[in-house]
C-alpha cells in the first residue's frame, strides 16, 4: 500500500514551531517511504478563523520546501480539501452513523445541559452526557425532527469495556470506555466537529499514516469506534511530544510564542529553522546536527522518534543559524542580507567587501544593521577606548601616532585607497616611530570607527569608508582627543 500521509492545519493565524514541525515529519515520512503528502485544510470551527491564514500555510509550506501533491490550491483525486467544501459528506456519514447504533439525534436544549453541568460541579464531578435521548424511540426522533426542532448528532460510546491500539511513539494505548463522553458528531448548523471530520476525511483521502500531536493521544479511541463502526480500515498512527517553551509551557501561538514568520523576520535562515525543528523530538543518531532537507528525508525514521517533550532552544537554534549563513556562497548571503540592511552604497564591489567582513561574524540577518552601523555614522567620541593593554596605547600617546597616520594616509591617492596599500603605509607609520604594528593600528581603528569591536581591521574599515571619509573622521578624532588630554 502506498504510504499517504497529511498535514490539516486549522487557518487561525501564523505557522506556529510545533505545527511546522507535525508537517516536517509528516513530509519527511511520506518522502522516505516515496509516498504522497497531502495538505487538508480543516475550517470548520468557524470562530477561530483568520484572514489570510490559509495563504500563510501555503506560502509556509512552499517557503520551506514541504512540497504536497494534493491540497486546496494544487488540486487532487480526493478533494476538496477544505472541510468546508466537504460539508454535505459529513451529514451523509453522520446519518449512517446513526442507522448503524453508533451515533444518535440528541435535542437536549442548552439550559438542560447547563443544568446538568451546574449539578456535577457542585457534586465536584466531571460533566459527562448522561445519554439522555439514546432513550428516545425512533418515532419519538421522527416526530421531533418534523417539528423542526434543534438537534446535534452525538457519538454512542458503549458504557463497558475498553479502547485500545498501537501508536508508533507510545506504544499500546488502552482507555476505558467509561472515560469516553458522547461527543458531538455534527452541531446544531450541521457542521461536523473534529472528532468525526478527521476520521472521515482520512479515510476518504486513503491517508495510511496520521501523524499528529499527543493532545489527540487519549482522543483517538473515540475516532477509531467510528472507523469500526462503519467498517473501515484503521490508519496507523504516529503522535508527537510537544514543543516546550520551558519545563512547564508548551510553545504555542496563542501565547504569542514566536511563529514561523516571526523567526524568518528575526533573520533566521529558512534552512536553519527546518534542520532544527527536525531535531525537537527526534534523533538521527549520532553526532551529526547539521541536515538538509533532502537528507533529513533520507535519514529520518519513526523509531528515532521521542516520547519526551522537547524545549525549544533559541540559543541553539541562533548558533544553527550562524553556521548556515557561513556556509552560504557570497552572493546569497547578499541577497539574503539585503532584506534587512540598507548597505550604504550602491557599489556591488564595496557591498562585496562588507559582506565578506560580515557573514562570519554574525548568527542572525537583523544583526548586520548593527554590526555596520558604524559606516553609516561614526560612534560617540569615547577616550578610554584608546586604552588597550595588549597594545600598550594610551590616549596620549595615541595623538602622535594618528598624526602620523593622517600625514601617511593622505598621500595616497583616492585610486589607490585599498588595503593592501593602506596596512603598508600605516606598517611603516609603526616602523618609522618604532613601535609593534598594534600600537599604530588599534588607535586609527578607534579614531575612524569610535569601537573597540569591529567586523575588520583598521585598514579593511579604512577601504570602505574611502579616503575623504577617512580622514575627515581621523581628523575629527584627533581634535577630540587633543581636548581630552588637555582638560585631563
Amino acid at each position: 500500500m502506498k504510504v499517504r500521509t497529511r498535514f490539516a492545519p486549522s487557518p487561525t493565524g501564523y505557522m506556529h514551531i510545533g505545527n511546522l514541525r507535525t508537517a516536517l515529519y509528516a513530509w519527511l515520512f511520506a518522502k522516505k517511504n516515496k509516498g504522497d503528502f497531502i495538505l487538508r485544510i480543516e475550517d470548520t470551527d468557524r470562530n477561530r478563523l483568520v484572514d489570510n491564514a490559509c495563504d500563510i500555510i501555503y506560502n509556509t509550506l512552499r517557503d520551506t520546501g514541504l512540497s504536497y501533491s494534493e491540497g486546496p490550491d494544487v488540486g487532487g483525486d480526493y478533494g476538496p480539501y477544505i472541510q468546508s467544501e466537504r460539508k454535505s459528506i459529513y451529514g451523509k456519514y453522520a446519518k449512517i452513523l446513526v442507522e448503524k447504533g453508533a451515533a444518535y439525534y440528541c435535542f437536549c436544549t442548552k439550559e438542560r445541559l447547563d443544568a446538568l453541568r451546574e449539578e456535577a460541579a457542585k457534586e465536584g464531578k466531571v460533566f459527562k452526557y448522561d445519554k439522555h435521548c439514546l432513550k428516545l424511540s425512533k418515532e419519538e426522533v421522527q416526530a421531533k425532527l418534523d417539528a423542526g426542532e434543534e438537534y446535534v448528532i452525538r457519538q454512542n460510546i458503549p458504557l463497558e469495556g475498553e479502547s485500545s491500539y498501537f501508536d508508533n511513539v507510545y506504544g499500546e494505548i488502552k482507555v476505558p470506555m467509561s472515560d469516553m463522553e458522547d461527543n458531538i458528531l455534527l452541531k446544531s448548523d450541521g457542521w461536523p466537529t473534529y472528532n468525526m471530520a478527521n476520521v472521515i476525511d482520512d479515510h476518504l483521502m486513503e491517508i495510511t499514516h496520521v501523524i499528529r500531536g499527543i493532545e489527540y493521544l487519549s482522543s483517538t479511541p473515540k475516532y477509531n469506534l467510528l472507523y469500526d463502526a462503519l467498517g473501515w480500515e484503521r490508519p496507523s498512527y504516529v503522535h508527537l511530544p510537544p514543543v516546550m517553551k520551558d519545563k512547564t509551557k508548551k510553545l504555542s501561538k496563542r501565547n504569542g510564542d514566536a511563529s514561523y514568520e516571526d523567526l524568518i523576520n528575526k533573520g533566521y535562515l529558512k534552512e536553519a529553522i527546518i534542520n532544527y525543528i527536525a531535531l525537537l523530538g527526534w534523533n538521527p543518531g549520532g553526532e551529526r546536527e547539521i541536515f538538509s532537507l533532502e537528507e533529513l528525508a533520507e535519514v529520518f525514521s519513526l523509531e528515532g522518534l521521542s516520547k519526551s517533550s522537547a524545549i525549544f532552544d533559541i540559543e541553539k537554534l541562533t548558533w544553527m543559524n550562524g553556521e548556515y549563513i557561513r556556509a552560504l556562497s557570497k552572493e546569497d548571503f547578499i541577497t539574503r542580507a539585503s532584506r534587512f540592511t540598507d548597505w550604504g552604497t550602491d557599489d556591488p564591489v564595496k557591498i562585496e567587501k562588507i559582506a565578506g567582513l560580515i557573514q562570519p561574524r554574525i548568527e542572525t540577518l537583523t544583526q548586520i544593521d548593527e554590526k555596520i552601523a558604524f559606516l553609516r555614522e561614526m560612534a560617540a567620541f569615547d577616550a578610554e577606548l584608546y586604552s588597550n593593554k595588549k597594545n600598550k596605547t594610551t590616549p596620549e600617546n595615541s595623538i602622535p601616532l594618528i598624526e602620523s597616520a593622517i600625514e601617511a594616509l593622505s598621500d595616497i591617492p583616492e585610486e589607490g585607497f585599498v588595503n593592501d596599500n593602506l596596512y603598508q603605509a600605516l606598517i611603516d607609520v609603526a616602523e618609522k616611530n618604532e613601535v609593534k604594528n598594534g600600537k599604530v593600528l588599534w588607535p586609527v581603528r578607534i579614531a575612524i570607527t569610535g569601537l573597540s569591536v569591529t567586523p575588520g581591521g583598521a585598514t579593511e574599515i579604512a577601504e570602505l569608508l574611502g579616503r575623504k571619509e577617512t580622514l575627515k573622521r581621523l581628523e575629527a578624532s584627533l581634535d577630540n582627543l587633543k581636548r581630552f588630554v588637555s582638560e585631563d
